[in-house]
């Protein structure tokens, strides 16, 4: 007889989970009983996965009772509270939010970029899947670095308000609106104008804090891209959703643009033509794929451009944040599972 997982969801109702809900739709996890938890608040909401209807039922001593595995998707306060309950019923937690990020023995889950410090094993009870731009850093700067033409990098990642949450999407609307009518913006969240404008720091007063995504980004990336000198900046950009990055690398040796091009051009990056739509937030919306653009060449003839040996350039680079951080979270719970196996997912 085959044992179904049960899956819970914590922060069933923000924006992240929906993403989730619809990978795990999608994967070899579809088959399990889905159990959807939130705050109070939320209770009694009517949801679905795939086909599935579902009633978002409110978080509890006894919630986590019986469950395998806990995605924590929503706010950090949720997880700071109830992961320990989680954990303690037996259920492999895995954190989407970061709070777990230095807890002893919890590991950085990124397994299609797989480095000998982020390897789980049969005693890892914990695990925080990658955050989406040092994902993105890391895909990017990987197919130079393992050949050992990587130098240095240095990266400008523009934030996107979805990173925080429901809280922050909410204010940046409110912001935008109210700008446009004239009137007093609220900055309970961002503790400062978002809207229409882009800030390497936040208001004293803000609930969320743009250094704090900036440690996590660069703690994330250093599981996942070793050896290699990569500096990085964060910006609060004015936009709800999608991460875009700036990319100056230098190489240890020019190359031929031919060359870089090849290497940058494989699953699940794509190197965007120039007769396609650059690369931007909305383009990447909905996309698996990571989108990239070398810095056009300064050689006029397109193939004399590819032969021109480059040591020194730009990419721009965009990804949906919250696809992004969805799908590698579910493939941080199949690799879980299959270090765990109870009978076969149907």
């Amino acid at each position: 007889m085959t044992d179904q997982l049960r899956i819970g969801i914590v922060g069933a109702t923000s924006p992240l989970s929906g993403e989730l809900k619809e990978a795990l739709a999608e994967s070899a996890l579809a088959g399990a009983t889905f159990v959807l938890l939130d705050d109070v608040e939320a209770q009694g909401t009517l949801d679905q996965i795939g086909d599935e209807a579902a009633i978002v039922l409110g978080l509890g001593e006894e919630s986590f009772d019986g469950l395998d595995f806990v995605f924590f998707a929503g706010s950090s306060e949720q997880t700071r509270r109830w992961w320990r309950r989680a954990s303690d019923a037996g259920a492999t937690v895995l954190d989407m939010t970061g709070v777990l990020d230095s807890e002893p023995g919890v590991v950085i889950g990124s397994p299609w970029l797989r480095t000998a410090d982020n390897e789980p094993d049969l005693l890892t009870r914990a695990m925080v899947p990658a955050h989406a731009g040092a994902l993105a850093i890391a895909a990017v700067l990987n197919r130079l670095h393992a050949p050992g033409l990587l130098r240095t990098a240095a990266v400008t990642v523009l934030h996107p308000a979805s990173e925080y949450g429901t809280g922050a999407l909410e204010e940046l609307h409110r912001q935008t609106v109210s700008v446009l009518n004239f009137q007093n913006l609220p900055q309970d969240v961002f503790g400062a104008q978002v809207a229409f404008n882009q800030r390497i720091e936040l208001g004293e007063s803000a609930q969320v804090n743009l250094s704090d995504a900036g440690n996590r980004l660069r703690h994330h990336l250093a599981t996942m891209l070793r050896g290699a000198d990569v500096s990085t900046q964060m910006v609060q950009a004015p936009v709800f959703h999608g991460i875009c990055l700036s990319i100056w690398v230098e190489l240890t040796r020019a190359v031929p643009r031919s060359a870089l091009e090849q290497a940058l051009n494989s699953e699940p990056l794509y190197l965007v033509p120039a007769d396609e739509p650059a690369p931007s937030n909305q383009e990447a919306m909905g996309q698996d794929r990571i989108l990239l653009r070398l810095a056009s060449p300064s050689t006029g003839r397109a193939e004399a451009a590819r032969q021109e040996e480059v040591r020194h350039f730009w990419l721009w680079v965009a990804c949906d944040n919250l696809r992004l951080a969805a799908r590698n979270a579910v493939d941080c719970a199949l690799e879980m599972r299959r270090l765990r196996p109870r009978g076969q997912v149907q």
